[in-house]
């Protein structure tokens, strides 16, 4: 009796494990599906990280080429600038020296003369310019007593390095006393230069 009696409960055991509801069982994972993720997520942090550490390339810096600076020509004005200087540079277009033992051609300093005695006074002068004297040059009166002074115009062109006698026509003053009367010469546009020219003279 015993015997059927475990034989029935093993099988009742059986049947109730056979009918009861089966627990639910995952699928696999996908092994290919989460390699494939993970390669995709490796992928996009290393874009990520290269993106973060590549540099965008400056443009090339261009250094501007220096311009030559253009020399701009000088042009040296002589005193004169109705002429062209020539000759050596620095030295004036106008100018003159005398020698003074040679200076007073006539009437020497402290010449008497009689009250409002006519006399004709010359000097003797060198052109030491780069100008040749030409018309237009001449003696102009400086200062002192005047005495009715008339110049006399150059008749001839004194080259530079060249000596020339100059004169001016005088009339002595009406008063008696000791008379100075001072001349230079001049170019044509009026500017005086050189030396200035005198004469001394006593009225008695």
């Amino acid at each position: 009796m015993k015997t059927y009696a475990s034989i029935f409960l093993l099988v009742i055991t059986f049947l109730s494990s056979a009918c009861a509801p089966a627990l639910p069982v995952e699928p696999p994972p996908d092994v290919m599906a989460i390699r494939t993720s993970a390669a995709y997520t490796v992928v996009a942090e290393f874009t990520l990280t290269a993106a973060a550490f590549t540099r965008t390339p400056l443009p090339p810096t261009q250094t501007p080429t220096p311009e030559t600076p253009t020399e701009t020509p000088t042009i040296a004005f002589a005193t004169d600038p109705t002429q062209i200087a020539l000759g050596t540079p620095g030295v004036p277009c106008n100018d003159l020296s005398i020698d003074r033992a040679t200076v007073d051609v006539t009437i020497v300093d402290g010449t008497q003369m009689t009250p409002g005695q006519e006399f004709v006074k010359t000097w003797r002068i060198k052109n030491t310019g780069t100008c040749a004297w030409g018309e237009g040059y001449g003696l102009i009166y400086l200062y002192g007593e005047k005495m009715n002074g008339q110049p006399i115009p150059l008749s001839i062109v004194v080259q530079p390095g060249e000596e020339v006698e100059v004169t001016v026509n005088l009339k002595a003053p009406e008063k008696i006393g000791n008379y100075i009367s001072a001349w230079q010469m001049s170019a044509p546009n009026g500017v005086p230069f050189g030396v200035e020219l005198n004469t001394k003279i006593i009225v008695q």
